[in-house]
């Protein structure tokens, strides 16, 4: 039996995918480790248990693999019906049998997985639409698969760190908050030196800037609103005082 390969030759994508799937192994690894009265405790997220988190990883695969079948068919097909869809979809998720929910973890890797290697070279530059209704290739989807399997295995609160996420990811992720920032224009007046560079964003004119300095994973840590450790601040703000990203979930 031939082998089944990627039907993109593109470096990039390639690699992008290689951090997706590598994502998920990991997030699978952390899942694995919890016991099935593990899955009832809390996760990092407020008022979301394991299980909340479990489910909404399993059912976004589904959903970035509705957007897959868009790209390859030309047939619209949403993410989710509604937010409202979504969101009970999550809530039903969470209270299946915890074999039934690490199974749709399970299969829903799966077929994402397959839906993404058969998707034509040429298919990955259609357009589909995300949940927040932005219009984007389907190559997309791979950064947002990304972020989710990576982030929420931080979020079981089973040992992950972000010191655990490969740098290039934690690059985007930071470049994804603090465009976020901007756009809410919640930046100014901030300074953010990660690793010894300074990144400047919002008002880079004002006189006392708040400054966050630290590490790149405890950089992202910070800004993606779990947790201060490892991150000194200086000036009229502090580190909890600072604009933080939403909780991607």
């Amino acid at each position: 039996m031939v082998a089944r390969h990627d039907q993109t030759t593109d470096p990039v994508l390639l690699e992008g995918l290689l951090q997706a799937r590598r994502g998920t192994a990991f997030f699978a690894r952390k899942l694995n480790e919890l016991t099935d009265a593990d899955l009832d405790g809390d996760s990092l997220l407020p008022g979301w248990t394991r299980r909340h988190v479990v489910a909404h990883v399993g059912y976004n695969a589904r959903a970035i693999a509705r957007l897959i079948e868009w790209a390859a068919t030309g047939v619209e097909t949403p993410m989710y019906a509604s937010t409202s869809v979504r969101e009970h979809e999550i809530n039903f998720g969470a209270t299946l049998p915890p074999i039934a929910l690490r199974h749709l973890f399970d299969h829903s890797a799966v077929h994402l997985n397959v839906e993404w290697r058969d998707l034509p070279a040429d298919a990955w530059h259609h357009k589909v639409k995300t949940a927040q209704g932005r219009i984007v290739p389907a190559e997309e989807t791979v950064w947002m698969r990304t972020r989710e399997v990576w982030l929420h295995a931080v979020d079981l609160d089973n040992g992950a760190a972000f010191k655990d996420i490969p740098a290039p990811v934690l690059e985007r992720l930071l470049k994804d908050i603090t465009g976020a920032w901007h756009t809410r224009g919640t930046d100014s007046g901030l300074l953010v030196t990660v690793d010894g560079t300074d990144l400047a964003f919002g008002d880079t004119g004002a006189t006392n800037p708040t400054t966050i300095t630290g590490s790149l994973p405890a950089v992202v840590q910070w800004a993606a609103g779990r947790g201060s450790q490892g991150i000194a601040a200086t000036g009229p703000g502090t580190a909890d005082s600072t604009p933080t990203a939403p909780k991607w979930i």
